[in-house]
C-alpha cells in the first residue's frame, strides 16, 4: 500500500464530499424555509422563467375579475336608476290617462299637473346625478365617446366594449322636458305617446346593460377559472414538495455527519507514515 505525507487525497475527496453535500442541504434548509422549489436562477432557469411568466398572468387575471365586478356595478348603478326612472314615467302616465277623461276640471287637471311635474324633475334630476367613481353614467361621461370599455382579460386585447351614451336625449329628453304637459286633455293624450315612447327607450338600454351584466359575469368566472388552473401548475413548478425537500435534507445531514467521520479518518493517515519511521 502507497503511503504519502505531500499529498493526502482521500482527505480532499473527504473535503470535496462535504461542500457537495453541504450544498445540497443549504439547497433543502432553504426551500423548506421558503416554501418555493426554485429560490435563484441557478436551481432552475427555465422553470423561474415559466413561474415568472405564470404569476404575472395569475396577477393580471386577478386584476381582471376586479375588473368585471367593478363593471358589473358600474351597470347595476345605471340600471337601478333607470328603474327608478321607469317608475316614475309609469306613474306619470297614470296621471296622463286620468287628465285625458273628461270628468276632471281645471283645477283637477292642475293638481294632475303639479304631480306630473315633480315626477318629470325627479326623472331629469336620475339622469342627471346618477354618478359612479365620479362619473355621471346617465349623461354618457363614463368611457370615451359614450363607449365604455371593460378589460376582463390578462393580454392587451381582452376588452369588452358597451355604448353607454346620453340617456336625456330624443325620445327620453321629450317625456321630461315642455312637450309632456297633462293640464289640458289634448296635451295629456300626446303625453301618453311620449311617455310610451322613452319607456321603450329606457328598455332597450336596460337590456343591454343586462346582457352585459351577463357577459362580465361569465368573464369574472372564466378568469377565475383560469387563474385558478394557472395556480395549480405555478405550484408544481416553484413550489416545495414538502416530502422530496425533507427525505433529501435527512440524506445530506447523513451524508454529512458520514463525511465528517470520513475526513477525520483520512487526517489520521499522515500519522501511519511515522509508524514506519519508528
Amino acid at each position: 500500500m502507497s503511503a504519502f505525507v505531500n499529498t493526502n487525497v482521500k482527505s480532499l475527496a473527504a473535503q470535496q464530499a462535504l461542500v457537495v453535500n453541504q450544498r445540497t442541504m443549504d439547497k433543502s434548509m432553504a426551500q423548506l424555509a421558503t416554501g418555493q422549489r426554485i429560490n435563484s436562477v441557478a436551481d432552475d432557469a427555465a422553470g423561474l422563467a415559466m413561474g415568472n411568466k405564470m404569476t404575472a398572468q395569475i396577477r393580471s387575471l386577478d386584476v381582471a375579475v376586479r375588473n368585471a365586478n367593478d363593471g358589473i356595478s358600474m351597470l347595476q348603478t345605471a340600471d337601478g336608476a333607470t328603474s327608478e326612472m321607469t317608475s316614475m314615467l309609469v306613474r306619470m302616465r297614470e296621471l296622463a290617462i286620468q287628465s285625458s277623461n273628461d270628468t276632471n276640471g281645471q283645477d283637477e287637471r292642475d293638481a294632475l299637473q303639479s304631480e306630473f311635474l315633480q315626477l318629470q324633475q325627479q326623472a331629469a334630476n336620475t339622469v342627471t346625478n346618477t354618478s359612479w367613481n365620479g362619473m355621471k353614467l346617465l349623461k354618457g361621461e363614463a368611457g370615451t365617446n359614450g363607449v365604455v370599455k371593460f378589460h376582463v382579460g390578462a393580454s392587451s386585447s381582452d376588452s369588452i366594449a358597451l355604448p353607454l351614451a346620453e340617456l336625456n336625449s330624443n325620445d327620453v329628453a321629450a317625456a321630461l322636458g315642455n312637450s309632456a304637459a297633462i293640464d289640458t286633455r289634448s296635451k295629456a293624450t300626446a303625453s301618453i305617446d311620449l311617455i310610451d315612447k322613452a319607456m321603450v327607450q329606457i328598455d332597450g338600454e336596460r337590456s343591454q346593460w343586462g346582457a352585459m351584466m351577463n357577459r362580465l359575469t361569465y368573464a369574472a368566472d372564466n378568469a377565475s377559472n383560469v387563474s385558478m388552473n394557472t395556480s395549480a401548475s405555478r405550484s408544481r413548478i416553484m413550489d416545495t414538495d414538502y416530502a422530496q425537500a425533507t427525505a433529501e435534507l435527512a440524506r445530506s445531514m447523513i451524508m454529512n455527519q458520514a463525511g465528517t467521520a470520513m475526513l477525520s479518518q483520512a487526517n489520521q493517515q499522515p500519522y501511519y507514515v511515522l509508524a514506519l519511521l519508528s
